[in-house]
């Protein structure tokens, strides 16, 4: 089983913290929005994945290689990546791994965290869907069922034909077939939206032409496509993750539960929580930090944060009420 992320974007929505590390790596307690991505299809599929695909921008250096590569060892499978440039669409970013379309895999976009419970049935349907339920279908791309097949695939539907939102998870029992429908596109120009070519689209050519399309559901679908989305989905995870006990040092700090703190992190006099992140290596000295998230390594000192996330290697020190600042930064009251 392969797993094909796409992962390409800059992820200008939550400058500044993607300027140096791509969203997809951004930690959310603990691990990366892509690990946790590997962690919940690991559990839940039927088969192991065997292959992770990961589409990089071409700017995407060595470093990041690295991080996923680890990421793929961990679950004993092997990393392949492929570069999109320009960036021309969702179907034009799996068809630049080209060369690993082939067998059964999982597309997935990076952009959202999700939960589901095991056992995904994956027989006798050439192609899965995640969806869940959305109040206002009309911000999303839907899924339209009969019984428990997927007879149309629509977007942004303006009238209520289906309350079944796509959420960019699909399992395709023949990658090199969509291979094929997407070339269709390119070759003849066929664009959707922003006059880009839509992983939609060569679906929609798969459904047509008679493949079984069926749903799965997600019991969660997080966004982290923002500074406010990201803060939430990491005070869920806090919240419903069942933190474990600090891995870091905490000494003579109040702890108000829940909260991560990552291993080699330093909790020394003030308060932590709740829902906070202190991510490895982070020290928290003499400070309150509440609903926020300290990344790797970075330092806050004698200050007073809420609604807060300071980058990797950033420094704080005196500053009181809510900042956001990047990595590498320094800030002083």
């Amino acid at each position: 089983m392969k797993l094909i992320i796409p992962m390409a974007g800059r992820g200008t929505r939550v400058r500044p913290h993607s300027h140096v590390t791509p969203k997809p790596l951004l930690p959310v307690c603990g691990k990366s929005m892509v690990e946790h991505i590997v962690d919940t299809f690991s559990a839940v599929l039927p088969r192991p994945i065997t292959e992770g695909v990961f589409i990089l921008g071409p700017d995407f250096g060595q470093e990041t290689k690295d991080a996923l590569s680890d990421i793929c060892e961990r679950h004993d499978a092997t990393a392949q990546f492929a570069v999109q440039y320009p960036a021309k669409g969702t179907a034009h970013a799996v068809a630049c791994a080209e060369d690993h379309l082939e067998g059964e895999g999982i597309v997935v976009f990076a952009d959202t965290l999700f939960f589901m419970d095991p056992g995904v049935d994956l027989a006798d349907s050439d192609v899965v869907a995640w969806v869940k339920h959305v109040d206002d279908p009309s911000r999303f791309g839907v899924a339209v069922r009969d019984g428990d097949r997927i007879v149309e695939l629509v977007e942004k539907p303006k009238e209520l034909i289906s309350t079944e939102a796509l959420i960019g998870i699909y399992y395709v029992k023949d990658l090199a077939r969509l291979r094929k429908e997407i070339q269709y596109l390119m070759d003849n120009k066929i664009t959707g939206h922003g006059e880009e070519y839509q992983l939609t689209d060569a679906f929609d050519r798969l459904l047509k032409d008679g493949c079984i399309f069926r749903t799965a559901g997600v019991t969660e679908w997080l966004d982290c496509g923002t500074i406010p989305a990201l803060l939430d989905t990491t005070r869920f995870l806090i919240r419903h993750q069942n933190p474990p006990v600090p891995e870091g040092t905490v000494v003579n700090a109040i702890i108000h539960e829940p909260v991560y703190i990552g291993p080699g992190a330093r909790v020394e006099g003030g308060e932590i929580g709740p829902e906070t992140s202190i991510e490895a290596g982070a020290q928290v000295i003499n400070s309150t930090v509440k609903h926020g998230i300290v990344f790797a390594d970075a330092e806050v000192r004698d200050s007073n944060l809420t609604d807060s996330l300071i980058g990797r290697d950033a420094r704080v020190d005196g500053f009181s009420g809510q900042c956001n600042i990047g990595d590498h930064s320094e800030i002083q009251g």
